[in-house]
């Protein structure tokens, strides 16, 4: 039996491939119609895109892997991002209400 593929994780992970499927997704998403309830969908086949062909091109289950990888962190990193800026506006206009 073959042992697991080893994944090498780099610079290019973190800082570059999950931030790039963020803005393709939102390009995406303004550019075209589509469901709310694809937009995961569009963020891991965007991540499998360029962790296949731009970041692990040499080994296919190491792009896979990666690939699901960036998507749904590029989801979790919006979903956050989302989350807090709707907390902190709401705490804002409270605090503005309580001033008044």
């Amino acid at each position: 039996m073959e042992p697991f593929p080893i994944i090498h994780t780099n610079f290019w992970d973190a800082v570059l491939a999950v931030p790039s499927v963020i803005i393709l997704t939102q390009i995406f998403k303004m550019t075209f119609p589509i469901p709310k309830a694809l937009i995961p969908t569009l963020a891991n086949v965007l991540g499998l895109f360029i962790s296949i062909f731009i970041s692990h091109p040499n080994n296919i289950w190491a792009g896979i892997f990666m690939g699901f990888f960036y998507g749904n962190a590029a989801v979790g990193v919006y979903a956050s991002l989302k989350t807090s800026y709707i907390a902190f506006k709401r705490r804002k206009r409270k605090s503005s209400y309580a001033k008044a």
